[in-house]
């Protein structure tokens, strides 16, 4: 049996992380109408203003979700008269997803979020930088990953923590 395609764990992420902290700012890379666009675009949506304005709340509502705080109203209106048909050819049985044509990317976003929590457990997680506003899938074996890259925010952390021992212990 088939299941729904839904969008990849890639488009995901990139989903989340198009609110990254740069330079000390808060971006939002998705507030720049053309940028959302041609994200939809690569992904098979429509890019169409309704379309964007869903896409929007499908992202702020999996980065609260992520963070602990899962605002079910949101995903609810998102997920709201969709449904799944069988259809079957030659090839076997698929599902195909049916719903509002202007909400299916938000809904295929919705439905990858679930899927990564799903099949991958407590590995989707907002960076321990509090500073950082990224997100990372942990595919470490231990599930111990703290940090959406360790050559940046893992790399600061550490050394932000040896400067305060030093500070504290100047003999060390």
């Amino acid at each position: 049996m088939g299941e729904v395609t839904v969008l990849d764990e890639q488009a995901l992420l990139d989903a989340l992380n198009s609110t990254p902290v740069v330079d000390g700012r808060a971006q939002d890379r998705w507030a720049d109408d053309t940028a959302l666009r041609q994200w939809a675009y690569r992904h098979g949506g429509s890019g169409d203003p309704t379309a964007t304005a869903w896409l929007r709340t499908a992202r702020d509502a999996l980065q609260a979700a992520t963070r602990g705080t899962v605002p079910e109203t949101d995903l609810r209106r998102i997920l709201a008269d969709v449904h799944q048909l069988p259809e079957i050819d030659a090839s076997g049985l698929r599902w195909r997803l049916c719903g509002p044509p202007d909400r299916m990317l938000a809904v295929e976003l919705v439905l990858a979020w679930y899927d990564v929590r799903t099949r991958l457990p407590d590995r989707l997680r907002p960076c321990d930088n509090t500073e950082c506003r990224l997100f990372h899938l942990d595919r470490s074996r231990a599930n111990t990953a703290r940090w959406c890259s360790m050559k940046t925010c893992g790399n600061r952390l550490k050394a932000r923590r040896h400067q305060q021992r030093v500070r504290q212990d100047p003999t060390t």
